[in-house]
């Protein structure tokens, strides 16, 4: 790992020979600097490799968890570099760290985790900087050789062009040259949109073709010299503890190393790892034998200190709502508004506890011994998995290589670093390198998962069918319930007081009640949204009906029709407009037909949200059987994301999120049973099987001239509620909980 000073007053580039075959290291956020002398073929630049032969590699930095990063971060490079983009090579980089003002790592010019579809908005000028800035080293260098300006040259995939004389040199040969080469002061110029060839064009992914052969060494395949193999039995209790254990029959196994207890933190410890498991591992010569000494292990476990049960403390809530919550924000006066309309709408949503379950069960490689730390992991949150093992190990942050390796599934899971602070505790305890894998039952039952709860919505019109006053009151499960000092705080982390309809009717309120649970809690693909979108989205439809308005006509009388910024506080703002939400509302409707009659059994439904910055919206067309079955048959999405980076990368996206949604929504829930999570694998938690899944999904992107916007997490948020209202219109049958499930069968 490359470590760099990045103090204004540095102007250092150091190489990470390591990397990439030699990859010279460019940081063009540091202006003025002299990259340092070429090796080999002539590399130059951060992130990009250019051989003797033409050849071209840019490297993509950060987590690919499935998000297509290793494609259109290239692709913004690229444009810049003036390459073509279908003879790039592109490949996944180490997480490069530099030293804030602060001290902690920090990334440089490109987002290196993966979390909050901002891989693409965060990296997006720091990326386009350093294609920029190495297409003018080349420049430099070609204008020495052919003894003219600068200005007087151009370029054109991978080929620099003096027209005057008409000579050209490759990239190829030029690159040695302009190794040597400075930069000036200050940040380069970039193009113009209207004079992209890479960027918003259709590009294929570049790891398609190893994805599909198998090709590409996931966390789980990772091997590392002298690593021991680790599991670890851990308490099935939430917040249970070790009372005993009899481990004599598990070392006397051939092949068992060490024993290793792994103790549940305390009250007022380390805030980031208070989700640890208590357990107690075994690390053995192959991951087979570290299982079967497990099975051999005999614990006794503490509960818990609540033995909760998770259909009880529902119905707590449901009673709690009956009574006054915290009131986290008001706008007018929402009492007084209800008190005068001439209709009031009120209705209840349920949402569960839910899994990440990525394919991959998590897994770390770790190896700690004296100041020199190693970890390989499929991790979304490199810096921070650096941070914490640093506190383990006693040593500087700086010192921690972490070798992000491709992920075998994310959703926000491997945000969070329990499997690596696990491997680095084990690895520190036994003075060598150990491999830990987790199974599909630990990862079920210890995961971080999506809170649950019920919204009790309420609407008042007036005579004219026009909403006047509107209530979201929440009762759920706080992702935020153990930071500290935080209970006032709760709601912070399950409403957004400025989502929609928030700021577009005049007497609004939102009300928080606090649903306790022991089960840990994290963010789930788009965290807040997910079940917000399906109690307000669902809920618009049941105020169309009880009033007697087009679903359609209703929506869009809340968004007016007027292109305006409005304040949005949340990740993805500093503001939303509601005019572009209604332009895409409007695309996918004229897309899906939204109108006209269909035959008995088939049903339409509509739903949207903000999320992340993106606006999206989908139309659901489902067929019922006569028995209470359903499919989804298509689903006509369109999406504002500003600057659609790669078209297909947009389209693929929208095609997994329709898909995981409906799994989601379908079948997928935890629950809880004295203290434990009963759910352990996919016979248990039900995922999706193929022939359910949405074949037929019509993706539209509408362009507005908006910043560059993610679509990892936005096309995830409107589908339940979308399916849910096309359930209503094919059967006249609400439905209000999630999961579906049989419920068209009651």
């Amino acid at each position: 790992m490359a470590v760099f000073d990045l103090s204004p007053d540095r102007r250092t580039f150091l190489k990470v020979s390591a990397v990439g075959g030699g990859l010279m290291i460019f940081a063009p956020q540091l202006s003025g600097a002299k990259p340092a002398e070429a090796e080999g073929d002539g590399q130059i630049g951060l992130y990009v490799k250019i051989n003797s032969d033409n050849s071209v590699i840019i490297g993509s930095p950060g987590s690919e968890i499935g998000q297509g990063t290793q494609t259109s971060l290239p692709m913004l490079v690229a444009e810049e570099l003036d390459v073509d983009f279908a003879a790039v090579e592109t490949e996944l980089m180490p997480f490069l760290t530099g030293a804030g003002e602060n001290g902690r790592p920090q990334q440089l010019a490109f987002t290196s985790g993966a979390g909050g579809s901002d891989a693409i908005w965060g990296s997006y000028d720091g990326a386009r900087q350093a294609g920029a800035a190495a297409r003018h080293l080349i420049l430099r260098a070609a204008a020495r050789r052919f003894d003219v300006p600068v200005a007087a040259l151009s370029t054109e995939k991978g080929t620099v062009r003096h027209a005057a004389s008409g000579r050209s040199l490759t990239y190829g040969e030029l690159a040695a040259d302009a190794a040597r080469e400075s930069l000036p002061e200050g940040e380069l110029p970039l193009k113009e949109r209207r004079d992209h060839t890479i960027i918003g064009k259709p590009q294929k992914h570049k790891d398609v073709r190893a994805i599909v052969t198998g090709e590409p060494r996931f966390g789980i395949d990772q091997d590392y010299p002298g690593a021991l193999h680790a599991v670890i039995a851990r308490s099935p209790y939430l917040d249970g503890r070790v009372r005993n254990v009899d481990d004599s029959a598990a070392r006397a196994m051939p092949g068992v190393r060490h024993i290793v207890a792994i103790a549940r933190p305390g009250p007022g410890e380390n805030p980031a790892l208070n989700n640890l498991a208590a357990g107690v591992a075994v690390v053995a010569d192959s991951l087979w034998i570290a299982m079967k000494a497990r099975d051999a292990l005999r614990i006794d476990w503490a509960p818990g200190p609540v033995r909760e049960d998770s259909r009880a403390e529902y119905a707590k809530a449901y009673e709690a709502l009956k009574g006054r919550g915290q009131v986290v924000h008001e706008d007018g006066a929402f009492d007084r508004a209800l008190d005068q309309a001439a209709q009031v709408v009120e209705a209840q949503y349920e949402v569960p506890l839910v899994s990440h379950s990525p394919l991959e069960p998590q897994n770390c490689i770790a190896d700690i011994r004296g100041d020199c730390v190693t970890i390989i992991a499929p991790t979304q949150s490199p810096g921070r998995a650096a941070r914490l093992v640093a506190e383990i190990a006693g040593v500087d942050p700086l010192s921690v290589e972490v070798r992000v390796v491709r992920c075998g599934g994310g959703f926000g899971r491997r945000l969070y670093q329990d499997p690596v602070v696990e491997a680095a505790l084990i690895s520190k305890a036994i003075g060598k390198p150990v491999k830990l894998q987790w199974s599909r039952e630990d990862d079920m039952a210890h995961d971080f998962y999506r809170p649950g709860g019920i919204h009790h919505m309420i609407a008042g019109l007036d005579g004219n069918g026009r909403v006047t006053a509107w209530a979201h009151r929440l009762a759920s499960h706080s992702r935020i319930f153990r930071e500290a000092d935080a209970a006032e705080g709760f709601w912070r982390s399950e409403l957004v007081p400025d989502d929609f309809p928030g700021q577009l009717i005049p007497n609004y309120r939102m009300e928080y009640f606090y649903l306790p649970s022991a089960a840990p809690r994290g963010f789930w693909r788009a965290p807040i949204s997910t079940s917000n979108a399906f109690a307000v989205q669902s809920f618009v439809d049941e105020v169309a009906a009880a009033s007697g308005q087009d679903p359609l006509g209703l929506r869009l009388a809340l968004l007016g029709d007027q292109m305006r910024d409005i304040r949005y506080d949340n990740h993805g703002g500093p503001n939303w407009n509601p005019g572009r939400m209604a332009n895409v509302v409007k695309k996918a409707a004229a897309e899906a037909g939204w109108g006209e009659n269909l035959p008995g059994g088939k049903g339409r439904g509509l739903a949207f949200h903000f999320t992340f910055g993106t606006y999206v919206a989908q139309i659901a067309d489902v067929t019922v059987q006569s028995n209470g079955s359903f499919k989804v048959e298509r689903v006509v999405a369109a999406a504002d994301c500003g600057i659609p980076v790669n078209p297909n990368g947009i389209r693929a996206q929208m095609e997994g999120g329709v898909n995981d949604a409906l799994s989601t929504a379908l079948g997928q829930e935890i629950t809880i049973r004295d203290g434990q999570v009963e759910q352990a694998n996919f016979d248990t938690y039900d995922m999706m099987r193929i022939d359910r899944s949405v074949a037929n999904v019509d993706m539209h992107i509408v362009e507005s001239g908006g910043p560059v916007r993610g679509m990892g997490e936005p096309p995830v948020p409107p589908l339940a509620p979308a399916v849910t209202n096309a359930l209503f219109n094919a059967t006249g049958k609400r439905i209000r909980k999630l999961p579906i499930r049989d419920q068209l069968r009651s």
